[in-house]
This record gives structure tokens, sequence and C-alpha cells, in this order.
């Protein structure tokens, strides 16, 4: 290992003791940058943060963060996972474990509006804590339903982590959108056999909605269920739909998507200017400390590959001589076990990176790598002691201890698990869908705007392997 290889290492071992100790992490990755980097490339590593920082400005793909992150908070402020949850629970409400499915279903089919996951796992726990409890439910299996069902919107799209990871591994986001689905669809399913099953098995666990407290008019139920499912349906294929026909960019989509949520929440007569400045305020706060790790981060791994560090991790972690799948478990594992005490952008943005040039020798499909990520990094939201899901159904929910909720998120963490495993041994899985779109767009001929569409996305998804695998621009 070269001097500077050694700096960049060390640079690398500091970051992670600072942000263990709880130092920002956005300032500590600039500050570390600046600082290791004089001291390894001299004056040159301002010159190359100015102009990493200017690379990541123009990237018009990072423009739908903020946009979808918009349209996730007016979603919520509209009232329209409460409408889908309740007509999910009038069409339910006769069968065992009914309120299970409801919470499932509903974070499923919400999930698709919004990526986001404090909102989600809070909204669901108001919503059905206090009806689980009353009909007698069992405490543990319904904080992990909630807990994993409201996870389930940082990998389903239109999920803001895939949008930042698409750049980081040189893949268009549609794809990653497309090879999202799979994954997302079999966890719900998994979620749903598993409550199901026990249900059946044990009705004490999750009993049916009380005769008397179903509504019995099924012109009510049909009602509940245009209302709550339809106008949902109808934004996420404006959005997600267009993305996946090739018919609009990720940004372009987002811009559609957040003014239908607008549009949505005057239509329901839940708007206000008050819900309008808050939802504003909080996709400000939101996409700023996600941009903004995004451009430290980015000057960061410039430095971090300038130093030669990167590439002595790549060549260290090769010179094992493992199988392409073994090298991929390993990979995953670190990834889980970063998860536990970092947030998602810092492991997209930060360490992501350091293992891309890893799985790109290997000849690792980098789409199905990207949804083995997501997963991942879902898993790492229900697992101890970190775990931000469970604190934030613990604000909502006083009367489960956090030990309750730990015991029910770990129960689907397990069978988070056996779907990596059924990922990672059945790849088309996610594979399919984005070669099926992509393979139907190669045989059918394209208008002016889809090729410009196209072209746009190249252009977006550049990448300079030695620039650590971060977007950049000179």
């Amino acid at each position: 290992m070269s001097g500077e290889a050694l700096i960049g290492l060390i640079m690398l071992c500091v970051l992670i003791g600072a942000i263990f100790i709880g130092v920002p992490i956005s300032f500590t990755l600039l500050f570390l940058a600046l600082t290791f980097g004089y001291i390894g490339i001299g004056a040159t590593v301002y010159d190359l943060a100015y102009f990493q920082t200017i690379g990541m400005m123009k990237e018009e793909l990072l423009a739908a963060v903020p946009l979808f992150v918009l349209m996730g908070f007016i979603t919520e402020q509209a009232g329209l996972m409460e409408r889908l949850f309740t007509a999910f629970r009038l069409l339910l409400s006769r069968l065992r474990g009914a309120l299970f499915l409801v919470v499932i279903l509903t974070s499923t089919v919400f999930a698709m509006a919004t990526g986001i996951v404090g909102a989600a796992v809070t909204v669901l726990g108001i919503m059905a804590s206090p009806i689980m409890n009353k009909s007698g439910y069992d405490a543990e299996l319904s904080a992990g339903a909630i807990t994993a069902g409201g996870t389930l919107g940082i990998l389903i799209p239109p999920s803001v982590m895939l949008i930042v990871m698409g750049p980081v591994l040189g893949v268009s986001v549609a794809d990653l959108y497309a090879a999202a689905f799979g994954p997302g669809f079999m966890l719900a399913g998994i979620y749903l056999i598993y409550l199901m099953g026990r249900s059946i098995l044990n009705p004490k666990l999750g009993p049916p909605v009380p005769p008397e407290e179903r509504i019995h008019s099924a012109g009510v139920i049909l009602k509940e269920v245009f209302l709550g499912v339809v106008p949902l349906a109808g934004l996420i294929t404006a959005t997600l739909g267009s993305i996946l026909a090739g018919l609009a960019t990720p940004t372009e989509a987002s811009a559609v998507g957040a003014v239908g949520a607008l549009f949505l929440s005057v239509a329901y007569g839940k708007f206000t200017f008050a819900g309008l400045k808050r939802a504003l305020l909080s996709t400000m706060a939101t996409s700023s400390m996600v941009l903004l790790l995004a451009v430290t981060s980015n000057v960061f791994g410039a430095v971090f590959a300038r130093l030669g560090t990167a590439n002595w991790i790549t060549e260290s972690l090769l010179g094992l001589q493992l199988p392409p799948t073994m090298m991929l478990v390993l990979i995953l594992f670190l990834i889980f076990v970063l998860g536990w005490p970092f947030e998602w952008p810092a492991i997209v943005l930060v360490f992501l990176p350091i293992f891309y040039p890893v799985v790109k020798a290997m000849g690792i499909d980098l789409i199905w790598f990207g949804a083995l990520v997501a997963v991942v990094l879902q898993t790492a939201f229900l697992s101890p002691p970190v775990a931000m899901s469970a604190y934030y159904l613990k604000q909502v929910a006083d009367s489960w201890s956090l030990l309750t909720i730990y015991k029910g998120m770990f129960q689907f963490m397990m069978l988070q698990i056996i779907a990596i495993a059924l990922l990672v041994a059945f790849p088309p899985i996610a594979t399919w869908l984005p070669h099926t779109l992509n393979e139907a767009a190669r045989t059918k001929p394209m208008s002016e705007q889809h090729m410009k569409i196209i072209e746009q996305q190249k252009k977006q998804q550049s990448l300079e392997d030695d620039d650590y695998g971060a977007p950049a621009k000179k």
C-alpha cells in the first residue's frame, strides 16, 4: 500500500468513528476530504472539490428528489392513506387477520405514491394501532406488520433512494424502478402469507373485525374502495407508468406527480395553505439533507479515489479470489452491517461506490445488484438496535413497548432475509421486468421525443469510474 492510499484509509476510518459518535455526516465528509486531501495531494484538492461540486449541480436527475419528496408529503397530508386504509378495512373485514392484510396492502399501494419511510410508518401507526389493540390483535405481529409495511416505501418506486442510487451505479433509474417492483411485491406477498398463515393457525392472533363494526352495504363498500384506490392508481400510473413506458424522464414524471398530488388534495377538500407550507418545509429539510450529502460525498469520493485507496480496496477484495456469488454475499453482508448505524444516503453515496468497482469487475448485473442493495437497506430499517422504524412507531403507539416493537420487527427481518436469499438465487425476480421493457423498446419504432428522453437518460448516467463511481464533469 502506498503512502497516499494509507492516508485515504485513515480518512475512511476517521469518518466511520466520527459518525459513530454523532458528528453530522455531511460536514464531516467535506472537512475530512479537504484536510486529508491536502495532506495527500496538496492544493489540487480544492480544484477537485470545485469541479466535483459543479458536476453534481449539473445532474438534472437529482431534481427529481425534491419533487418526489414533495409528492409524498402532499399525498400524506391529503388523507389518501386514510382513505385507502378505510377502503381495504371495509372490503376485508370478514377475514381472519383482516387488519394485518389491510396494513400490508395499504402500505404497498401507498409506497407507489410516496418514497418516504418515516411518514408511512407514522401514519399507519396512528390509524392501525388503536384499532388493532381494540380488536385484540397480537401486539408483536401488529407492530411488525406496521413497521415492515411502512418500510416498503424505500424499495418500491418512486423510491428516492433508487433515484440517488442510479447515477452511483451508472444504470438508468427507470431500470432500477422496474427491477424494484419484483422484490417489492415479493416481499409484500411473503408478509401476507406469513400473517395469514399465523392468523389461520391461531385465530386469537388476528380475529376478524367484529360484526357490529362492519359495513354490510355493498354500495357503501364499493364507493369507499373506488374513492380510496382509483385516485391513487391514477397518480401512480401518471408517474411510474410514464417512466416505465419511456414517455418521461424521472424528473419530468416527478413534476407530474407533485402536481397530481396537489390536485388530489384539492379534490378531497384537504388542501390548506398551512398544510402546503408544512409540506414545502418538510420537503426542503429532507431534500437539503440528501442533496448536501450527495455533494459532500462526491467530493469525499473523488479525493478517496485520487489517493488510490479505492483501487487498493478493489484489488484487495478481488485478491480474495472468491466466486462471484460469494463476493456478492460478502458485499451485501457488509452493507447490511453498515445499515445499522448509518442512514441509507450515507451508504449509497459513500460506501456503495467503494464496492461498485468490485461488483463491476466480477461481471455482476448492476441492475440486479441495485435491487439487492435496496432490499438489504430496507432490512436495515428493521434491524435493532438502531432501526429507525421502531422509533417512528413508538412515537405514535405508546401502548407498545420498544421491546414489543423490536420482537415484532425481528420476525419480519427474518422474512426479508429469506427474500434476499430468493433474490440471490433467482435474479430474474428483479431483472425480468427491466429486460422485458428494454427489449420491447428496442423492437418498436421510437418517436423523436422518446429518442430524446433516451439520450437524456444516457447523459445523466455517464460516470467516470476513476472518480470513485460518482458523476463527475471536468
